[in-house]
């Protein structure tokens, strides 16, 4: 069933990179643009998509958080979901982190709520082991899509944030399921591709918001070219999702035109943030900067407002 604007003809995407606690950039990052046009993101995207930690943005917006809100879920949680390490290195055989502080934390945040009672659409890539192929949790905004309506939120963001060496696989009734950055670490693509079904293939209608979760401004030695497990395994991991998110932006772009999509990101040093560990006074500090530096040009968005989201199999 395709779907326009409700007068202007757009379908706004949203898509939140993931990025661990890096997230808190781009959840401050979006709250600053609600400050700035005094309204809610879910008032004027018409779907939203967010992997890992963007995941857990995306799923808060639907569960009726303001960005703000989310912000200070990160800032209350990060060192119970993850707690400091006496003896970080010894860990790594085993994941490095228990999953029930996170799955306490979004429970508080989320409760019961399931996909199917979200009020915006939502796409959520996960990695399923069980059958080595993508997974992409969405709600019911065709009439083909029966199942995922079910699932509560909680067990969606523990999915798309299971990263291989921090936590363990969720075992979602024998589908085994592990973070979505494996393969859609910046979701734009997935956001496009499920926003052209919505419009019937017219891409011409489709605006993508891109938001990030920071760029680090890596250099790789030369030792690199050489290649071997003991060279690359500090840098494998990174520069795997640096080219995803680079490629999945910039084909959107090349899609779209680049009138039609924007990012949201910034260049910091090499080192400063981790997945598990951050400066959120930095990250808040640079998503404020970036946000009100783009802000006007984004302007756009904000003037839109959301299609009506009618569940595709409301009776079903």
């Amino acid at each position: 069933m395709a779907v326009t604007g409700e007068a202007d003809g757009r379908f706004q995407v949203l898509a939140i990179d993931g990025g661990g606690l890096k997230g808190i950039f781009a959840a401050a990052a979006l709250a600053g643009l609600e400050s700035d046009y005094d309204s809610r993101l879910t008032d004027h995207f018409d779907l939203i998509v967010g992997t890992s930690t963007g995941g857990i943005v995306a799923l808060g917006l639907a569960a009726g958080l303001s960005a703000q809100q989310i912000v200070d879920f990160y800032l209350q949680h990060q060192d119970e979901i993850f707690p400091r390490r006496l003896l970080p290195r010894l860990r790594r055989v085993w994941s490095t982190y228990d999953p029930a502080p996170l799955v306490e934390c979004l429970a508080e945040a989320f409760g019961t709520m399931t996909l199917g009672e979200s009020p915006i659409r939502l796409a959520i890539p996960s990695f399923d082991l069980t059958s080595n192929d993508v997974y992409l949790f969405r709600t019911p905004h065709f009439e083909r899509l029966l199942r995922d309506k079910k699932e509560r939120l909680v067990d969606v963001a523990r999915a798309t944030s299971a990263a291989p060496t921090f936590f363990p696989a969720l075992d979602l009734r024998g589908v085994r399921l592990i973070d979505g950055g494996v393969w859609a670490n910046n979701p734009s693509l997935v956001g496009v591709v499920e926003a052209a079904e919505c419009c019937g293939g017219e891409l011409g209608q489709i605006h993508l918001l891109n938001v990030g979760t920071t760029t680090e401004l890596r250099l790789l030695p030369r030792k690199l070219d050489t290649g071997g497990l003991a060279r690359w395994a500090p840098h494998a991991t990174a520069t795997v999702m640096r080219g995803q998110a680079l490629a999945a932006f910039n084909h959107a772009k090349l899609l779209l035109g680049k009138e039609r999509a924007h990012r949201v990101d910034v260049i910091v040093p090499s080192g400063l943030h981790r997945l598990d560990r951050v400066d959120a006074r930095d990250l808040m500090g640079h998503a404020s900067a970036r946000s009100r530096h783009q802000s006007p040009p984004l302007r756009d968005f904000f003037r839109h407002q959301a299609t009506s989201y009618v569940s595709g199999n409301a009776q079903g």
